[in-house]
C-alpha cells in the first residue's frame, strides 16, 4: 500500500521535474562538459593534451593576479551589498520612514537594470571632463580625478557600481526574512528600554543568520563571475589592474582565440570559486561554533 500511494504521489512530481531537469542539463551540464572536453585539447583541436592547459594555468600570473582581483571585489561586495541591504532593511522595518514603499522602490530599482546599462552610466560618472564625481570634487576646490585609469584605485571604483545595484536585491531578500520575525519580541524588547540599534544586533541579526548565509552564497558567487561592469568601465584595465577571471576567460576565448585555454581558465573559475564558498561556510560553521 504504502508504495503505491509513493508511486502515485510521485508521478505528478516527476512529470513536472523532467521538463526542469532536461532544461538544466542542456545549459548547464552539457556546455560545462562540452568546456571541459575543450581545456583537454591542444590549440587546434587535433589532438588531447590531458592536464596541459590546467598546468600552464596553475603557472599563470595573469590568471591568479585576476583571481586576487575578484577576492578584492569579493570582499567589498559581502561589506558593501550584504551588509548594507542589511541595515536598510532594518531601517526599513522601523517606524523612522514614513514613505517606506517609495523608498523600497527605488533601492530595488537599480536591480532591474542591465549589467552593461550600469557599466554605461557610472562609466559617465566617472569620466574625467564631465563627470559628476569630478564635478562635485571641482564644487569643493579639489582637482577632477581619474577614477578609472589609476591602477591603485580602479578596483575600488568598479567595485562601487556592482554594490549600488545589488543593494536592492538583498534589501528584498532581508526584509522577506523579517517579516517572518514575530513582532511580539521586538514589541518586548522596546518596552524593556531597548533601542532601534540593540534590537538590530542582539535580536534581528541572531535571527537572520540563515537568510544572511544565503545572502553571501549569492553575493560570492555571482561577484566572482562579474564580467558585464567591468568588460564596459575599464576592460580590465589599465593593464591588467581591474582583470577578473571571468573578463581574462574571454580575453583568451574570443580576443586571442584560444578556446581550449579560454575553457581551462573557466573550468578553474568554477573550482576556485567553488573552493571560496566552501572556506566561507568552514569560517562560518566555525565562528558559530566557537558562538554557541
Amino acid at each position: 500500500m504504502l508504495n503505491r500511494a509513493f508511486r502515485l504521489n510521485a508521478g505528478p512530481v516527476l512529470r513536472y521535474m523532467v521538463p526542469i531537469l532536461i532544461v538544466y542539463i542542456f545549459i548547464v551540464i552539457v556546455p560545462l562538459v562540452i568546456s571541459l572536453y575543450y581545456s583537454m585539447m591542444n590549440f587546434n583541436n587535433t589532438k588531447f593534451v590531458g592536464l596541459e592547459n590546467y598546468i600552464h594555468l596553475a603557472k599563470d600570473h595573469d590568471f591568479w593576479l585576476s583571481y586576487q582581483n575578484n577576492m578584492v571585489i569579493v570582499l567589498f561586495c559581502v561589506l558593501g551589498q550584504v551588509g548594507i541591504a542589511f541595515f536598510l532593511s532594518a531601517l526599513l522595518n522601523s517606524k523612522f520612514l514614513l514613505i517606506r514603499n517609495l523608498h523600497r522602490i527605488a533601492i530595488f530599482l537599480p536591480v532591474v537594470l542591465a549589467p552593461v546599462v550600469t557599466g554605461y552610466i557610472w562609466s559617465l560618472i566617472y569620466n574625467y571632463r564631465f563627470g559628476l564625481l569630478n564635478w562635485l570634487l571641482k564644487l569643493v576646490g579639489y582637482a577632477p580625478v581619474t577614477w578609472l585609469d589609476k591602477p591603485n584605485i580602479v578596483l575600488y571604483a568598479v567595485s562601487v557600481p556592482l554594490i549600488w545595484q545589488y543593494i536592492g536585491l538583498y534589501m528584498i531578500i532581508f526584509l522577506a526574512g523579517m517579516q517572518n520575525i514575530s513582532k511580539d519580541i521586538f514589541e518586548s524588547a522596546e518596552i524593556d528600554g531597548a533601542n532601534w540599534l540593540q534590537r538590530t544586533l542582539r535580536i534581528t541579526l541572531p535571527l537572520m543568520k540563515n537568510t544572511i548565509r544565503v545572502a553571501l552564497i549569492f553575493c560570492v558567487s555571482g561577484t566572482m563571475k562579474v564580467f558585464d561592469h567591468i568588460y564596459v568601465m575599464t576592460g580590465g584595465g589599465p593593464g591588467t589592474s581591474s582583470m577578473v577571471m571571468a573578463q581574462y576567460a574571454y580575453n583568451n576565448a574570443f580576443t586571442m582565440a584560444k578556446i581550449n585555454y579560454g575553457s581551462a581558465i573557466s573550468i578553474g573559475m568554477l573550482i576556485l570559486s567553488g573552493c571560496t564558498l566552501l572556506v566561507m561556510f568552514k569560517l562560518m560553521d566555525g565562528g558559530k561554533k566557537h558562538a554557541d
